[in-house]
């Protein structure tokens, strides 16, 4: 089981998506890849003072994996202040990792729905949602995640519009088997 677990994951981390809209915008200079609410999305996602995203959803300066491959407990699994998913708690037995889930990439995000490791959040609006409320509080809530109710309808419309931009094209043969 744990073989096939690791061939999985290994597998995974070699299909990326590229040639989003963002890609097209961000490195490749085309200044009409990206709609009109999606690039002020893209502002509330880099904002330290807005949504902060890229602390953990990392874009470089030649490429973005959104992702830092590090754990982080952003509240997913807490129930009435209670951990119903200790995480990477498990594995490594170390408290300060109770509640802390890898950070997945946002490529193709858009088409990945159910969302969270528990499946928890059916869209990307509910998950900007989780979000907004500061996740669920808890003693080993990520330094990063904090209440982001001060972010307009606007912006948070604009923040999912900036989320659905990142679908871009897989390699072939790495789809769904026919």
């Amino acid at each position: 089981y744990e073989m096939v677990e690791k061939a999985i994951a290994s597998f995974e981390r070699t299909v990326l998506a590229g040639n989003s809209p963002f890609d097209r915008w961000y490195y490749g200079g085309d200044k009409k890849a990206l709609s009109p609410a999606a690039q002020p999305g893209f502002e509330v996602f880099r904002s330290a003072q807005k949504g902060n995203c890229v602390s953990c959803h990392t874009i470089g300066e030649k490429y973005a994996l959104f992702m830092d491959n590090k754990f982080h407990n952003v509240g997913v699994g807490v129930k009435d202040d209670k951990f119903v998913d200790n995480g990477r708690h498990d594995v490594t037995k170390n408290e300060a990792d109770r509640g802390a889930f890898k950070t997945p990439s946002l490529r193709n995000v858009a088409q990945t729905a159910p969302y969270f490791h528990d499946g928890s959040r059916q869209t990307l609006k509910e998950v900007v949602d989780f979000y907004i409320g500061g996740g669920n509080s808890n003693p080993h809530l990520d330094k990063q995640i904090h209440v982001l109710d001060f972010l307009t309808g606007q912006e948070r419309a604009d923040l999912v519009a900036f989320l659905e931009s990142l679908t871009g094209e897989v390699p072939p043969e790495t789809g769904a088997p026919a």
